[in-house]
């Protein structure tokens, strides 16, 4: 815990990469009181465990929790299981499909242990929501979604484009904000947590503690970090993700694979360098003094070394140096057994499918036509290109994944 920072020294490290902070006077107010009584502040962030892996855009909004957890808070990772089978709309054109039971309890089992990686296990409270949710009777849910009206649901702009678009929203959906409000009150949130995203959700959870008599939470948003692409939020869904459990070499390439630009917004989000610091590397970088890509790199390291070890960020470091700067080969490569017989002919954009390198036909010709494909070095341009089967032979697609494919023997003794 942190006993020698002032309340406005304070202030200012949880401010750090802050979009909203609603409201200011009421976080500090609440701090002075924590200092005064001694009792922590109750910090939440809720998660639905939508998805089996966690990527570095989740853990913008976990540093925050953690920040406030070495402030000496309670934190309280809260993970949706009940939340997570109504599925959230927000930012959503259409009605998410509801989780099965199965599948919520399969993803919360791996975000229980991926938040560790962020979190500090011993000051970190574990809830899920399943537990007053899905207890309440009939008429509790009554009583309660009578304390919002259908005027502040609809409110949400993504329910108002909807609307306006003729796109139909389900009664279920109106009933997530209030859902996640509840939790606020179960849990007396001091403070929530979440992306700029949730900003209403968050908002609906100071209106209903006060209709429950509890002083309002304050309200602290991140911004949604932008995947590898530079253009859209990480996401798995969009392909642009860096998950924090991905193997080093893969996470290190990614890394180098973003824009300079993003590359600050990455310093600035997922690393704790003195903003002053990075200011001045920002302004040596951009004055020529200092190459992007070292600083690129050191970015790289520091990433995949929190997340794996010191170990793992060098020899990242020297696969990624030895593939990209000498354009050599990975020293170790997945094998898959092709089976076909050499000299076959085989069309390109298929065996990526069958290999697994391409999720379709489709997609694999859309990569083979942007020069994203290689065999054995040699870029293939025309996406319905085909290739006569080798003993061996390299697949690249884009910069990082390699496959070794070896074909089985022209003479297949399983056919003698």
């Amino acid at each position: 815990m942190r006993t020698d920072m002032s309340i406005e020294e304070q202030l200012a490290h949880l401010k750090r990469g802050v979009v909203d902070l609603i409201r200011e006077e009421d976080l500090r107010r609440k701090l002075e009181r924590s200092r005064a009584t001694g009792r922590p502040l109750r910090v939440k962030l809720g998660a639905d465990p939508t998805a089996p892996d966690l990527h570095l855009g989740h853990t913008v909004v976990l540093r925050k929790l953690r920040q406030f957890q070495q402030l000496g808070h309670t934190v309280i990772f809260l993970i949706g299981d009940f939340t997570g089978m109504i599925g959230d709309p927000t930012g959503r054109s259409v009605t998410r499909p509801p989780l099965s039971r199965q599948e919520i309890e399969a993803n919360a089992e791996t975000y229980k242990r991926q938040v560790f990686k962020i979190l500090d296990p011993e000051r970190t409270v574990i809830e899920f929501n399943s537990r007053w949710l899905g207890t309440l009777r009939s008429e509790e849910w009554i009583r309660l979604t009578a304390k919002v009206t259908v005027a502040q649901i609809l409110e949400r702009e993504d329910f108002q484009k909807r609307l306006r678009e003729g796109s139909p929203i389900s009664l279920h959906e109106l009933l997530y904000p209030v859902a996640q409000a509840y939790d606020s009150v179960m849990l007396q949130a001091d403070v929530e947590l979440g992306g700029t995203d949730q900003k209403f959700n968050l908002l609906v959870g100071r209106d209903l503690q006060r209709e429950f008599g509890q002083e309002p939470q304050v309200v602290m948003t991140v911004p949604l970090l932008v995947g590898t692409d530079g253009v859209q939020k990480m996401s798995k869904s969009y392909g642009n993700s860096i998950g924090i459990t991905e193997p080093p070499e893969e996470m290190y390439g990614k890394i180098m694979s973003i824009s300079d630009e993003v590359m600050w917004t990455y310093y600035e989000l997922l690393t704790d360098v003195p903003a002053e610091e990075l200011a001045r590397w920002r302004a040596a970088a951009e004055a020529g003094r200092v190459n992007p890509r070292d600083v690129k790199a050191h970015l790289a390291r520091r990433l995949v070394a929190e997340f794996h070890s010191e170990e793992a960020a060098r020899r990242a470091e020297e696969e990624f140096t030895r593939i990209f700067r000498e354009r050599g080969l990975p020293s170790e490569m997945p094998i898959f057994h092709l089976p076909a017989s050499v000299g076959e002919r085989l069309e390109l954009a298929r065996l990526l499918v069958q290999s697994g390198l391409a999720p379709s036909v489709r997609e694999a010709r859309r990569l083979i036509e942007q020069g994203g494909v290689h065999v054995d070095g040699e870029r293939i341009a025309d996406p319905r290109a085909h290739i006569v089967v080798r003993p061996e032979f390299v697949l690249q697609v884009g910069k990082r994944r390699f496959l070794r494919i070896r074909s089985r023997e022209t003479t297949d003794p399983m056919s003698a």
